[in-house]
């Protein structure tokens, strides 16, 4: 027997999910002030900001991503720092050190990088492992220690992660683990041919992609705003069958024969969230099986690891993925 739902509420939707909204159409329109398409990118990028979660941008160089990044940090008055990952990074370059200081004769905390609101840690997989580590720890725990004290990140403290899915040459592959952090992993594809007719256009008018403040790209809402509407959660309701869809959607990447390493509890937790940040950003009170089927691919497949036969077959985990979603009935 199918899954049934029971009819939504007829209730409007809360406050906190009418300002979430509110933000999603104030922020896109200032964002695509300076970015040309990637709309669904960009609306994954807010979904996974309102859920408190941190995102990793796969794409080949050039296709906006750090863009995208400053723009819609911009566009929520929001601090932003940028990383250049490399093989000679140390963790102090990224947490900060302590500096003796000759005219107090005691050691001053000179803070890094990290202590901003949104991070782009730009080919994070250029850094050793050692260096990964203490990004990806700052990420799970959003503190830092440092020479005995615990020091708080900003509540809105959210790393953009980007790598690129062509050069391996001198890169060392997140290992699964610290892959399971992020919340998403969002594929960032060419542009169409019109949206890069429209780049071009832009820059031949003298569009500066480093001068967003000439752009127009201005804050659409306040940090404190931002905040508040991860309220919006709180306020979505799923109904038992979507929340068993969900439960059935990762446990079916543990049964499947095609994938050696499935998705766990964490990567439910995360899908969850994901989905009611999304709907509350559509300006709905309530979780559909479509948000979480929208969702399953960047929320679960950067946690698989195929099976040897799989690979052998030239399947990708979007393939394999695609076959799990598609045996999973959805709730009626």
């Amino acid at each position: 027997m199918n899954d049934t739902l029971s009819a939504p509420s007829p209730t409007p939707a809360g406050n906190a999910v009418q300002a979430a909204h509110a933000i999603r159409e104030a922020v896109l329109s200032e964002v695509r002030k300076a970015v040309v398409g990637q709309d669904e990118a960009l609306e994954l990028m807010l979904c996974g900001l309102i859920a408190g979660g941190h995102i990793l941008l796969e794409g080949v160089p050039g296709v906006a991503k750090t863009l995208m990044a400053k723009a819609l940090s911009r566009s929520i008055g929001a601090e932003f720092k940028r990383i250049q990952f490399t093989p000679d990074l140390m963790p102090a370059d990224i947490l900060g050190t302590s500096v003796f200081d000759l005219k107090t004769q005691g050691f001053t905390l000179v803070r890094g990088p990290i202590f901003t609101d949104l991070l782009l840690a730009d080919e994070i997989n250029r850094a050793p492992a050692k260096t990964q580590s203490a990004l990806l720890e700052a990420m799970q725990e959003r503190s830092v220690s440092m020479e005995g004290r615990v020091l708080s990140l900003s509540p809105l403290f959210t790393v953009f992660a980007t790598q690129n899915p062509v050069e391996s040459e001198g890169t060392y592959p997140l290992p699964e683990a610290q892959l399971d952090r992020f919340l998403l992993k969002i594929e960032v594809g060419y542009p169409a041919p019109e949206e890069e007719d429209a780049i071009l256009a832009s820059v031949h008018r003298g569009f500066d992609s480093g001068d967003l403040q000439r752009a127009g790209v201005n804050a659409a809402v306040t940090k404190d705003g931002l905040l508040a509407a991860r309220g919006a959660l709180n306020e979505v309701t799923v109904e038992p069958p979507v929340l068993a869809y969900v439960r059935k959607l990762v446990a079916a990447t543990r049964a499947s024969s095609r994938i050696r390493l499935g998705a766990g509890p964490r990567a439910g937790v995360h899908l969850l969230l994901a989905a009611k940040a999304l709907a509350a950003l559509r300006g709905r009170g309530f979780v559909t099986p479509d948000d979480v089927r929208f969702l399953a691919a960047p929320v679960l497949k950067h946690r698989l690891l195929l099976s040897p036969d799989a690979e052998l077959d030239g399947a990708t985990p979007t393939d394999v993925l695609r076959e799990v979603v598609r045996g999973v009935e959805v709730p009626r």
